[in-house]
């Protein structure tokens, strides 16, 4: 380690372990940081964000600096804005676990911001010194910002719907037209084209520092990187890439004027967060932070060799999310983007390695799960699990109480199977639509515990999987191996893109059909940005390193498929209007005024659903309305020709057409108060459609 020079104009103090991180006061910065084993702690400041060297290097004294195994200091004078970063040294023995490098230039688990201007991957796995490479940790005062009276929204789960969507690939494009493309600001410019279709929450895929130079492959000449953002580098900082100004340290100034103006406009942000891992990756990737800082306290070791690392994540190593340590980060973490950011939820990304014990076995009470489900400043806060890990443990289900939400996969899975035209699943699209009492109330749980998806990021887009019946990821560079096989998807009757108008309203009609199952059943809905529009990856389903046209949103596409966007936009605000849809709870038999049960289920007969009929491909289902709401009655015949669907007699009140997604737009969804009537007592179902009927009094 080095040797400490005289300070240039700053005089330090012993400093506080708690709270860790580097925090700002009006006398100067306190440091603090954990390493359980570390023999040597070093600060190093930097007179900018590319220095090549640290004009003062702080040495901390174990005897004065150290308190248990928090290392800290005071730094008299300085403040925001300052940059640093650290060495520590101690044991390299990586058999035992141990691979502390003080040639590594780390950066600060806690850092509010960081940044990458002279970064090199490389330098950070070899042995030598990578001081003039390293990235730096940048000094940020979260208290200096005007927040306008602005706070968390808060909407109820059950009137949720959610936009997932990549942060810089929604105005990456340059047909986006924004001023700052792929950034926070960028997305701010789009918030009226939010508004005006009508979600409540965006998801952002991971918004935390990642390392976007990470060339993943070089194919014909195009690099590609970690576009997707899966493996993080800093939990407490927005990503840099994604800011006008980083070098000056404005990361959370601009990403809390994102979250602001979002609110303004009535709209929630959830962040995808990634704990299950970190992209120092396994033994032979680089070192940056955790690896540097306590090796052996921050990731799951092989038990029997512990230079390697026990990989359930898929990404070379595991986060120990329930050693003590690392349960402090998570949780501290989620407060720090609650309070200081306002963020309103989180999603958490192969959210079962949450529940794995020190030595990676499953806990049937995990700490850090029941710590984030029981903790009052998180306790108006989403929480949503994507319940499953690379390791194949699946826990749909599993996650405890009432704030945790889980991704739904058997809802994509069998309404992926109906839409396709499989026979026989009409029972569990029943129990999808109804909000999947099978996964969710035998636990005491209820609707607003499922997030229905159809597709999300990872996998096709919804216009991909009504036109691709294989996936086509040769563009990855991974001999199209990479990404799953068994998409559940249907081309229509050819692969690719295709001229044939009849061919394309087909297509058009699927989607719609998507949406329409998506809408109207119980739970909490959600969808990617461009499924509106038909955005297409060309078949990719695994488009993590493209970050370019495959991934990024066309906007031209708005006016391409502007009927398409209507059709969503009026089918979203058809939910808002009808409290049958979203109700929190599961159906119960309840009647309303009309004497109606609150659901009743149907095939083409009335009160006759093809339950145990293996070759029945419809389904209808009759709402009743409560509290002088209308009642609805849906229809869903996936078969491929039309049929005659018995409808419902209600004294005194007449069917009106809301939907019908085999009609062109304008017509497959009118506006409100505009609805045609329907004649007769059975209504004639296109094949391969969903209806929706609505009842008002006769006059």
């Amino acid at each position: 380690m080095a040797t400490t020079v005289p300070l240039i104009g700053f005089t330090i103090g012993k400093g506080s372990p708690h709270p860790l991180g580097a925090t700002p006061t009006p006398e100067g910065v306190n440091f603090s940081l954990f390493s359980e084993n570390a023999t040597d702690v070093e600060l190093l400041l930097f007179a900018r964000h590319d220095s090549p060297q640290p004009y003062q290097v702080i040495r901390l004294d174990p005897y004065v600096n150290k308190t248990f195994h928090f290392w800290h200091v005071f730094v008299d004078a300085l403040g925001a804005g300052a940059h640093y970063a650290y060495r520590v040294d101690g044991p390299f023995d990586p058999a035992a676990g141990h691979r502390f490098n003080a040639n590594k230039v780390l950066i600060d688990p806690y850092a509010h911001g960081n940044t990458d201007s002279v970064w090199s991957r490389a330098h950070a796995c070899g042995p030598e010194d990578n001081v003039a490479t390293s990235m730096r940790s940048v000094v940020i005062d979260t208290s200096r910002y005007d927040w306008e009276g602005d706070q968390p929204l808060h909407h109820p789960m059950e009137e949720t719907i959610v936009y997932e969507m990549h942060a810089a690939g929604f105005t990456r494009s340059p047909s986006s037209g924004v001023a700052h493309p792929g950034t926070f600001a960028g997305i701010i410019e789009k918030i009226p084209y939010l508004r005006d279709l009508g979600v409540t929450a965006v998801e952002l895929l991971p918004v935390f520092d990642f390392d976007v130079k990470d060339v993943l492959h070089v194919i014909d000449g195009r690099r590609l990187t970690n576009y997707w953002g899966y493996s993080t580098m800093g939990f407490f900082a927005p990503q840099s890439a994604y800011c006008v100004s980083p070098e000056s340290g404005h990361h959370l100034r601009e990403f809390r004027d994102m979250v602001k103006a979002l609110h303004r406009a009535g709209i929630e942000v959830i962040l995808d967060v990634v704990f299950n891992h970190t992209d120092e990756g396994n033994q032979l990737g680089p070192t940056f932070s955790f690896r540097g800082l306590d090796n052996r306290t921050y990731y799951f070791l092989v038990p029997w060799d512990k230079q390697y690392y026990m990989d359930f994540s898929g990404c070379g190593n595991t986060f120990n999310c329930n050693h003590p340590i690392a349960q402090k980060l998570i949780v501290e973490c989620l407060r720090f983007w609650v309070r200081e950011a306002h963020v309103d939820g989180f999603r958490f990304d192969e959210g079962s390695i949450l529940s794995r014990g020190e030595d990676g076995a499953p806990l049937p009470h995990p700490p850090v799960v029941w710590q984030i489900e029981l903790d009052d400043e998180l306790a108006d806060t989403k929480m949503i699990a994507e319940a499953w890990d690379a390791a194949g443990l699946y826990q749909i289900g599993h996650f405890p109480g009432d704030r945790w939400a889980e991704w739904n996969g058997r809802f994509r899975d069998d309404m992926r199977r109906f839409v396709k035209g499989e026979p026989g699943v009409v029972g569990a699209v029943a129990s999808r639509l109804a909000g999947s009492s099978d996964l969710y109330q035998n636990r005491g749980q209820l609707p607003v515990n499922s997030i229905n998806f159809v597709n999300c990021h990872d996998g096709f887009t919804l216009n991909d999987l009504v036109s691709y019946n294989d996936k086509h990821n040769e563009a990855n560079g991974e001999g199209n191996r990479d990404g799953i096989n068994d998409n559940l998807s249907w081309n229509c009757g050819v692969e690719g893109d295709s001229n044939d108008p009849a061919m394309e309203a087909l297509r058009s009609r699927q989607v719609r059909n998507f949406a329409a199952l998506l809408l109207l059943s119980r739970g909490v809905p959600m969808f990617v940005a461009g499924d509106e529009l038909r955005r297409t990856q060309k078949g990719n389903n695994n488009a993590y390193c493209q970050d370019n046209e495959i991934s990024w949103l066309d906007w031209t596409l708005a006016e391409r498929h502007s009927g398409l966007r209507r059709f969503w936009k009026l089918l979203i605000a058809f939910r808002k209007r009808h409290r049958a849809l979203r109700e929190g709870g599961f159906f119960t038999g309840a009647l309303n005024e009309r004497g109606m049960a609150d659901v009743a289920w149907h095939g083409t007969v009335l009160d006759s659903p093809g339950w145990d009929d293996p070759e029945a491909r419809v389904l209808a289902m009759t709402l009743a309305g409560f509290r002088g709401d209308p009642d609805l009655h849906v229809i869903l015949n996936m078969y491929w020709d039309r049929l005659d669907f018995e409808l419902p007699t209600i004294p005194g009140r007449v069917w009106l057409r809301a939907l019908d997604t085999s009609q062109p737009s304008p017509s497959d969804i009118a506006d409100f108060g505009r609805e045609p009537p329907v004649a007769g007592k059975t209504f004639p179902a296109e094949g391969r459609s969903v209806v929706v009927l609505v009842n008002r009094a006769q006059t």
